[in-house]
């Protein structure tokens, strides 16, 4: 890599971990730009995977001392099993197949982002704790986190905010949490078995720490509609692109 790729690879992690801590989809950035930069599919995923990691270390890290919703830590198991799951699920079927997937899935984050507040106007509709939706729910985003990953930030919060009894703080700072949970069985599945392009990740991973803590002290203080509308923005054109890519 020559200086201008460090810096726009470096500059990509910075707001991936940043729009992580805010709105979600940090992927929806740094996953185009490392296939547009030569990467395959699912060699990006994985490097994405594990490169965005410390942003959602730094972004709990901001997060501390904020009271969390007594389930956190069953919540936490299925989230491990359900991301193993669905790394496995990555590394054993045929590239070509994610590959197929991939647009789908980063229009589909896109679409979800772009209704968050949608989503969120339905927090709390339902009064009292759905144990078996709650886990069910929790479980299959886990799934989806490890396979791919895109807006899965936006994913649990609806999952949990429409199946757990609890503010919206709490639900916020678990959903943190759950995502930590899901980047870290990733990452130790994907250093092990899967094709990291570790020069790349070793750039992100500074940047996309700094940016997981600076988005999780200025969540309050910024225009999330804007920011949430560029990253949806940017995911359709992405979407498209490899779409483009995937079947032309």
């Amino acid at each position: 890599m020559d200086v201008g790729d460090v810096v726009l690879i470096g500059g990509a992690g910075l707001v991936g971990g940043f729009v992580n801590s805010i709105a979600g989809g940090g992927s929806l950035l740094l996953f185009p730009a490392l296939v547009a930069g030569g990467l395959g599919t699912v060699a990006a995923n994985v490097t994405n995977s594990v490169a965005l990691w410390p942003g959602y270390l730094g972004n709990v890290a901001a997060l501390k001392g904020s009271s969390r919703p007594s389930s956190v830590t069953s919540l936490a198991v299925v989230s491990a099993v359900g991301a193993a799951a669905g790394c496995a699920l990555l590394l054993l079927t045929p590239s070509r197949i994610f590959s197929v997937a991939v647009p789908f899935l980063v229009l589909g984050a896109s679409a979800l982002l772009a209704f968050q507040p949608r989503l969120r106007a339905l927090l709390g509709a339902d009064e009292g704790d759905h144990r078996v939706k709650l886990y069910a729910g929790t479980l299959a985003g886990a799934v989806y986190g490890g396979y791919f990953g895109g807006g899965l930030g936006v994913i649990l919060m609806a999952l949990l905010g429409l199946t757990l009894s609890a503010p919206l703080a709490e639900v916020s700072v678990l959903k943190g949490t759950l995502q930590l949970v899901v980047a870290t069985v990733s990452l130790v599945v994907f250093a092990l078995f899967g094709p990291v392009h570790w020069m790349i990740a070793l750039v992100v991973a500074p940047a996309s720490l700094v940016g997981g803590v600076l988005g999780g002290r200025l969540a309050t203080r910024l225009s999330e509609p804007v920011l949430r509308g560029a990253v949806v923005g940017f995911g359709v054109l992405a979407g498209v692109w490899l779409s483009i890519r995937a079947f032309g």
